[in-house]
């Protein structure tokens, strides 16, 4: 009886003593304010960083444990992988392709594009030792991956049926809208460009500097080309495609490749910005028809070099809207030569500015280095810079010729591009035909024509030679010339036509 009763006094003390301390927290709860904010704060910091984490996992607000949070989710954590710079290579024969020479594979062809174009700095290799048929194709942005590079090792052919060009087409193989796209490698993309220059309507666009070329017999070409027909029986179409064209693009590399017989141009660029060709080559015989070898418009930063050009029209055609541009140590015949134009055709206007080419060697070709313009264009072609060009057995190494037509007849008009700041400098070597052709505008006339270091020697060959000729053409000689360029006017014309706003670029 006396345990019971001692044992329930010390419970009731127990009782007591707890009340008490409960008492006595909750009065220094209500005197410290800054406990409770500090306390609250660390609840709510608990609970964001619960939030954040999304593990399913909560903490107690007033919890003050040292024990860690939980790993976020293992997505989260793990870095992201490396990026794919160059890793995937698509194989067009991985696709389907045969590479056979008879069996048509655009669709294996388009197939690896669709497969690379997702991948930045994929690969599309074409290798060696097969041949494809290829037919009119486009690889096209702008939403594929930037750096993509075709790895061409092996021969892409055109098809010779007219069939596969219906009504025709101005290109072969397009490129457009993309970020640094680079073609590369030892391959070959062949136009099988011979059915198309006989086969087309003779009709077709001549160069107007033929008309200076008048052989002893004074008889115009008497073996006009036979039209043969295409592998079907059809003529092919008159409207002829360039073999590689790239348009509104970025930063295009083209290395290594060879390009042959064209139908056309062979190798293009339009609206491109960066544009960098070397160590490549174009390869077509000296008569076939408009086959240019580089045909630049609207196009800036453009470098050209170690390359070796090869066919019927200008190595380097250099149009409208283009300005950085560089081109040197090219070899260029046969062929037109280097040229900037012919611009300002049917009234329109161009403009060209700070173009440089140098160091070029040129052999058996029409011309040297030429500007050609139509009468009645406007804008202006200025800062223009030819250096150090070797001439080899040209017909007419330095050419302005600002009555530029194309065609039988063309109609006289006023006004004319606006030709200013143009140097020649060590122009050397021998001519078959005429050593200097200025012909420029009489409402017009070319200015700041500058000729340094030109010696050029007649070499006597089937044509009639004639002396320098100029016309409304003003400059200076800053050294002698072989032979004398007397007809250059010293100075500036006395009763220039101002530029008009209509001619400015």
């Amino acid at each position: 009886m006396r345990n019971f009763s001692f044992r329930r006094l010390a419970f009731m003390l127990l009782i007591a003593l707890l009340v008490w301390c409960s008492s006595s927290g909750t009065c220094h709860a209500r005197r410290g304010k800054h406990w409770r904010q500090s306390r609250a704060a660390s609840a709510s910091l608990s609970k964001k960083k619960s939030k954040s984490h999304s593990s399913g996992s909560h903490h107690h607000g007033g919890s003050k444990s040292k024990s860690k949070a939980p790993l976020p989710p293992k997505q989260d954590i793990t870095p992201p992988p490396p990026e794919k710079k160059g890793s995937e290579s698509f194989n067009v024969l991985d696709f389907g392709a045969k590479g056979d020479g008879e069996t048509d594979d655009t669709k294996a062809f388009q197939a690896a594009w669709a497969s690379a174009c997702k991948v930045e700095a994929s690969t599309i290799m074409v290798p060696s030792d097969y041949i494809f048929l290829v037919g009119p194709i486009s690889f096209s942005g702008p939403y594929c991956e930037a750096n993509i590079v075709f790895q061409l090792d092996g021969t892409i052919i055109a098809p010779t049926n007219a069939k596969a060009w219906g009504s025709g087409l101005l290109w072969w193989i397009e490129i457009t809208k993309l970020r640094g796209i680079t073609i590369q490698g030892s391959g070959v993309i062949d136009g099988k460009g011979s059915v198309w220059w006989q086969d087309s309507p003779y009709n077709d666009p001549f160069d107007d500097e033929a008309k200076l070329i008048i052989p002893f017999n004074n008889t115009a070409q008497e073996n006009q080309p036979i039209p043969i027909n295409s592998k079907q029986g059809s003529k092919m179409p008159s409207i002829k495609p360039t073999a590689l064209r790239f348009y509104g693009s970025f930063n295009v590399t083209v290395t290594g490749i060879t390009i042959q017989n064209s139908p056309q141009c062979h190798l293009k660029f339009d609206n491109c910005v960066g544009v960098s060709i070397y160590d490549m080559n174009v390869s077509s015989p000296g008569d076939s028809v408009n086959t240019d070898g580089i045909h630049l418009q609207n196009s800036k930063d453009v470098l050209i070099h170690t390359t070796n050009l090869a066919c019927g029209d200008d190595c380097v055609s250099i149009q409208t809207g283009c300005s950085n541009v560089y081109i040197h140590n090219v070899k260029c015949g046969p062929g037109h030569g280097i040229s900037i134009g012919g611009l300002g055709r049917d009234g329109t206007k161009a403009c060209v500015s700070n173009i440089t080419v140098r160091d070029i060697i040129m052999h058996n070709t029409m011309n040297g280095v030429r500007i050609k313009t139509w009468q009645g264009g406007s804008g202006s072609v200025q800062g223009v810079l030819f250096s150090n060009i070797q001439v080899s057995e040209v017909e007419l190494p330095i050419v302005i010729d600002q009555f530029y037509c194309d065609k039988q007849k063309c109609k006289n008009q006023t006004s004319a591009v606006a030709l200013s700041g143009i140097t020649y400098e060590k122009i050397r070597g021998t001519y078959t035909v005429k050593p200097v052709h200025f012909a420029c505008s009489d409402s017009l006339p070319c200015m700041d024509v500058t000729l340094t270091g030109i010696q050029l020697t007649p070499l006597q060959e089937r044509y009639h030679m004639y002396d320098p000729f100029c016309w409304q053409t003003f400059g200076e000689l800053t050294t002698p010339t072989v032979p004398p360029i007397a007809c250059l006017q010293i100075g500036k014309p006395s009763s220039n036509r101002i530029q008009s706003d209509h001619d400015s670029c």
